[in-house]
């Protein structure tokens, strides 16, 4: 039983810089991707998140069922839920009429929802301590919902706060440097602090998706949406082959 338990705690990545950035490309990438398909090939929110529901489904499906941290199988199913999260996200804010703000809150809520059942039911929340498929469940639910929180919060922040998409960025990287100070200045739970990490650098991605891609009558730098997503893409799969190296 405990060798059981080794392998399956070494399938999550070490959270070291290098995740953080293949994150951060990961969640760029998710907008980028999820607006190519609901925007630029007419699709529209509802239609797409199946589609990247079911995609999102499948690599969880996998990734439950290996014994081992597998690098592409993880980071894929990371993409499939930013992809997943951005779709839904524009759902909820967009077509259901509940707005950012308001979309964001309600996102907020099931995030600190689907944390309060896991520690309830597991007694941890910590992302290290994958070791038992029901734990697997909860860490990949938690995901689904802060990468659809952080969408929410990268279209609050930039439309309806009035930032635009560079005040958004600094806005969510001077947030981000506020946690690494409490990581390296303070004794606040890591694993507090891992979860706040990880939410904050999806509206990160969704600000620089959305300045990559929007028209620049709107702030954006109005690239192809698949050009964007086509050189995220390479920079995840060159993230993962260095991980794999260091490792």
């Amino acid at each position: 039983m405990q060798n059981f338990k080794s392998e399956l705690i070494s399938k999550v990545p070490q959270v070291t810089l290098l995740f953080w950035i293949t994150k951060i490309f990961a969640t760029t990438f998710g907008e980028t991707a999820g607006d190519a398909v609901s925007m630029s090939m007419n699709l529209g929110y509802l239609v797409s998140t199946f589609i990247f529901a079911f995609i999102f489904i499948t690599f969880v499906f996998f990734q439950i069922r290996s014994n081992i941290y597998r690098p592409y199988l993880y980071w894929f199913t990371i993409i499939a839920s930013t992809t997943v999260g951005t779709t839904l996200a524009d759902f909820v804010d967009r077509s259901l009429g509940i707005g950012y703000l308001g979309g964001s809150a309600l996102l907020l809520s099931l995030v600190l929802i689907s944390l309060y059942s896991w520690y309830k039911v597991e007694g941890t929340i910590s992302p290290h301590a994958i070791d038992h498929p029901r734990k697997e469940l909860f860490y990949w639910l938690t995901i689904t919902f802060s990468q659809t929180l952080g969408t929410a919060l990268g279209d609050w922040s930039s439309d309806s706060a009035g930032l635009g998409y560079t005040g958004g960025v600094f806005l969510y990287v001077g947030l981000l440097v506020v946690i690494v100070a409490l990581y390296f200045g303070t004794k606040v739970s890591r694993t507090v602090l891992f979860w706040a990490g990880f939410i904050l650098t999806r509206p990160l991605g969704a600000v620089v998706g959305d300045f990559l891609d929007k028209p620049i009558d709107h702030g954006g730098l109005d690239l192809s949406r698949f050009a964007a997503s086509t050189v995220l893409l390479v920079a995840i799969l060159v993230c993962i082959y260095l991980s794999k190296k260091i490792s």
